[in-house]
């Protein structure tokens, strides 16, 4: 059976584009709909801002038959609310400037006005225009996300790449569209991501070899190294370890702050989340347990007569290995590759981000940084939540309701 297609309609002749400014009061809205509903006039759209108490209300509606009354009854409301008004004319409603659509994600710790003005005028500069801004979240980080038109988003990647590192802030851009409440997975490397520091430095310690392996693992995250063949010569320093001492690791482990509040908020939106990592599966194995975490992929060091052998056993889960293990855990989801995040902070973690949908260089080295999709440069991995179009408001409401505390 064929359903017949509903055409768009046309573009509205002569509009009139109401704004009332001034100190909010109860029935705002109503009244002005109430004093416009005996006129022949078509609401196309509405917009409603509140900041500190202050309102401003912006309706275009078509233009009616009775103008002069039309304006009259809204000149009535607005003087009985204390407000001011303004009524202009125009053609046409503001299709024409839907083109292009975008979300620009700003974060700051803390976002000052240069910032702002900054990343304003790259905007204007690109020809585009803010059709709506809107804060996301005021702490640990301010957060504001602005609805662009008029520029393509890869077009806006690169002017506003360049803004965020002179104003120290950090900007994501991502084209809007359905695809942006769809069903996620996110890919998390581990250490000094989820987790702050590197496990195999913790268990170099019982070796005796800490700074030894710290100098090692420096250079492999900054690409300098293989990271295979630098992981095996690592590894080897381990020998002789008791495999208590991962038990002792994995108690010491530190979560990176907001860690648990992104899983937890994204996982009751139906989000999967998934770990990849350059380290040991017998503590990535329990901190998927801790934490509820769908799938995972790590090393797995060789224990014979409770000692560290040195060896590890299977393939090496490298940078190669953490894009494969990408892909497979989105097929075993049933999630396109589109509609991946992956977040990460070392050159091992390059072909994962750039395989995601939305690659995110977290407090990342230099060459990781420059290739992602975007970063984030704050300390928080809950501030990822924010380029997901979630307020931290809506996280606490989420909590609370749920009991959740902290």
């Amino acid at each position: 059976m064929n359903v017949p297609v509903k055409p768009k309609p046309d573009p509205a002749g002569s509009t009139l584009l109401v704004t009332l400014t001034g100190r909010d009061h109860p029935g705002v809205t109503s009244r002005v709909f109430a004093a416009t509903a005996g006129f022949d006039a078509e609401v196309l759209d509405i917009e409603q801002l509140l900041l500190r108490g202050r309102l401003v209300l912006g309706v275009l509606f078509t233009e009616p038959v009775d103008r002069d009354g039309f304006t009259s009854a809204i000149e009535s409301v607005a003087h009985g609310l204390d407000m001011d008004v303004e009524i202009a004319e125009g053609e046409g409603d503001n299709r024409p400037r839907r083109i292009g659509r975008t979300h620009v994600t700003v974060l700051g710790s803390p976002l000052s006005p240069e910032a702002v003005a900054g990343v304003a005028g790259r905007i204007a500069d690109a020809g585009a225009n803010i059709d709506r801004i809107v804060r996301m979240a005021r702490y640990p980080v301010t957060a504001i996300d602005l609805d662009i038109s008029g520029s393509e988003p890869e077009h806006l990647q690169m002017v506003l790449a360049q803004e965020a590192v002179q104003q120290q802030v950090d900007i994501a851009v991502r084209p809007t569209g359905i695809h942006r409440h769809a069903q996620r997975l996110v890919v998390m490397d581990v250490d000094s991501t989820l987790i702050q520091g590197e496990v195999i430095e913790m268990l170099a310690e019982h070796a005796g070899f800490g700074d030894q392996v710290a100098a090692v693992t420096a250079a492999a995250m900054r690409g300098e190294l293989d990271f295979a063949d630098s992981l095996r010569a690592r590894v080897r320093l381990l020998e002789g370890v008791p495999a208590s001492a991962l038990d002792q690791v994995y108690e010491s482990l530190v979560y990176t702050p907001g860690a648990r509040t992104m899983i937890r908020t994204l996982k009751r939106l139906g989000y999967r989340f998934a770990m990849v990592s350059g380290g040991f599966t017998q503590i990535v194995e329990r901190i998927a347990a801790d934490l509820g975490i769908h799938y995972y992929a790590a090393n797995r060091l060789e224990v014979d007569d409770g000692r560290l052998t040195g060896r590890l056993l299977g393939a090496v889960v490298d940078r190669a290995g953490k894009a494969i293990a990408l892909r497979r855990f989105a097929d075993d989801a049933g999630i396109a590759l589109p509609n991946t995040v992956a977040i990460g902070d070392g050159a091992n973690d390059l072909d994962m981000l750039a395989t995601a949908g939305l690659g995110i260089a977290f407090n990342a080295k230099p060459v990781v940084r420059d290739a992602a999709d975007t970063s984030v440069s704050v300390p928080y991995l809950d501030a990822i939540i924010y380029l997901l179009g979630i307020t931290r408001e809506e996280v606490e409401a989420a909590d609370e309701a749920a009991g959740v505390s902290g």
